[in-house]
């Protein structure tokens, strides 16, 4: 029984996080008048902010001497630099119109980390993986084919997404603490543009309404609380059914995007998110007994050599099919399901 309450308080949780993250479009849309670079300020300063003040609440009044660590400094500049490029584009696909491609860009990236776990993990790829690669590749192709326009939305959302995602495997911290340090790296360019922006009289900020200045200010705690109920989430319940639930996200933006914006979706769009979706299918499935004893008998062992074991470890958490992220943990702490989602 008590296992039973914590998968429903972790599925709960974890249905939270990602319904939150697809409805985000609505969030953003409201400040459609603010231009992206003042959005992305905002967000990344009031996103320091409130973290600051929820570690500082829980305790965790140290969570900057993260920093004296060389190495995690340098992953954290990387991924928060990362994070604001990634954060930027998406405020700025809203707001133009693009959630389509948002939503490819997000419905892609589980199988653009698988590739880059090949790359650069030299993790193993079965043979259904590669296939669902295949048909993810297939589906930006048809677009960039028939239209003759690259998706560079949805492939700038799934680069710094991904290599978010890369970076954070190899450091070990806290969701929050992470969320903290990251948007600390770019929070004194961002405070400048927004003092500049009050000053000058030419930001929104304090001039247009109090209710632009509750969204612009709120963006830091929408940003941070699905980022919170992600981990208590996925603390909670197997890493396959967050695997399933990560579809929400792009699944809500796609419906936003088409039936809310009203923006166009041709028969090419529809030939190719479904190329997409099956490649998505089929990475899924993949992972259900009857395919994942297929897919063994189809591809042939793979023998690691002592060093790569040595540098893999011998976990679930190296493994291509593991949510990227989620078996990171504190030094000292107890291991905790982070992840690389607030990219979002």
């Amino acid at each position: 029984m008590a296992q039973s309450n914590t998968h429903r308080s972790g599925t709960l949780y974890a249905i939270g996080a990602f319904g939150l993250w697809g409805l985000l479009p609505l969030y953003w849309r409201l400040l459609h008048g603010v231009p992206a670079y003042e959005i992305l300020a905002h967000r990344t300063f009031w996103s320091f902010v409130f973290a600051s003040i929820v570690l500082l609440f829980i305790g965790k009044r140290d969570f900057l001497a993260s920093l004296t660590q060389p190495r995690l400094r340098r992953a954290m500049l990387a991924t928060g630099l990362l994070l604001g490029l990634n954060w930027f584009t998406y405020i700025l696909a809203v707001n133009t119109d693009r959630v389509l491609q948002v939503s490819m860009g997000y419905y892609i990236n589980p199988l653009f980390s698988i590739f880059l776990g090949r790359i650069f993990l030299k993790e193993h790829l079965t043979l259904l993986q590669r296939v669902a690669v295949l048909f993810a590749a297939a589906g930006v192709a048809v677009l960039i084919i028939a239209h003759g326009v690259v998706p560079w939305i949805a492939l700038i959302l799934m680069t710094t997404f991904g290599f978010y995602g890369l970076v954070k495997k190899t450091v070990a911290i806290d969701a929050l603490t992470a969320l903290a340090i990251e948007t600390l790296v770019l929070s004194p360019i961002a405070a400048a543009v927004i003092i500049a922006g009050v000053v000058r009289g030419a930001g929104a900020l304090a001039r247009v309404s109090p209710g632009v200045d509750a969204l612009l200010i709120g963006a830091g705690v929408v940003s941070a609380i699905p980022l919170y109920w992600f981990a208590m989430g996925a603390q909670r319940i197997p890493l396959a059914r967050v695997g399933f639930l990560q579809y929400i996200a792009p699944t809500l933006m796609f419906l936003i995007g088409v039936l809310l914006f009203g923006e166009p979706f041709t028969t090419v769009h529809a030939l190719s998110f479904g190329l997409i979706w099956t490649g998505l299918a089929i990475y899924s499935l993949s992972h259900t007994r009857p395919l994942r004893r297929l897919d063994a008998a189809a591809t042939p062992p793979v023998h690691p050599t002592a060093a790569s074991a040595a540098r893999r470890g011998d976990s679930r958490c190296d493994r291509t099919d593991s949510v990227p992220g989620s078996c990171d943990s504190s030094p000292g702490d107890t291991p905790r399901q982070d992840k690389t989602l607030p990219a979002r």
